[in-house]
């Protein structure tokens, strides 16, 4: 992209604000992995990685370490499209396992877009990442996870647009040219 995606702006918010304002419907409390929330006007508690330049997989682990709760809702920074109606899909899928992934229209798993039970899900990422695994794939292939298929999710609200990764100045532009539109609205 060639900027910090979590600070791009769409329909006035940060990517970061839009992911925390859906989120907190759903979650006690919001924590951003990799840097501090020094813009906007939420101001979100921040960690650091534990294991620096280890990728998703890293920033995963953080996440987890960091984690007061059970569960924890992650979500990349550059998938602002995500509701909050998504997360209690989820987190109504969550009983008897570990984890709880969707996986995209096109089958492709969404690993940083899911819940995770914190205890089984931060020791089993040690154990990968002190065996050199970076992919965040390959936690919740060792872990008792839900996949949650695109047809269960295809009800909701703008569920085509869920999973909208905005990578390149492409991405964005595409994003941007809809606007508020882009964004869609939940009553939780």
């Amino acid at each position: 992209m060639g900027t910090d995606k979590s600070r791009l702006l769409l329909g006035g918010q940060t990517f970061v604000e839009q992911i925390a304002r859906e989120l907190l419907q759903v979650a006690e409390s919001v924590t951003l992995v990799g840097r501090k929330s020094d813009k906007g006007e939420l101001k979100l508690p921040s960690t650091r990685d534990l294991h620096k330049h280890w990728g998703a997989l890293g920033g995963l682990h953080a996440a987890l370490s960091a984690c007061q709760s059970e569960w924890a809702a992650v979500v990349a920074c550059d998938l602002p499209f995500i509701t909050a109606a998504l997360f209690s899909r989820l987190a109504s899928l969550a009983n008897g396992f570990d984890a709880v992934a969707p996986i995209q229209k096109d089958g492709i798993p969404q690993p940083l877009c899911a819940l995770y039970r914190v205890t089984p899900c931060l020791s089993r990422a040690e154990v990968l990442i002190q065996s050199g695994e970076r992919k965040p794939i390959a936690l919740l292939q060792s872990v008792r996870t839900r996949w949650v298929e695109f047809a269960e999710l295809a009800d909701l609200v703008a569920a085509n647009r869920l999973f909208d990764n905005v990578n390149t100045p492409q991405d964005y532009a595409l994003a941007s040219e809809k606007g508020e539109a882009a964004k869609p609205r939940v009553k939780v």
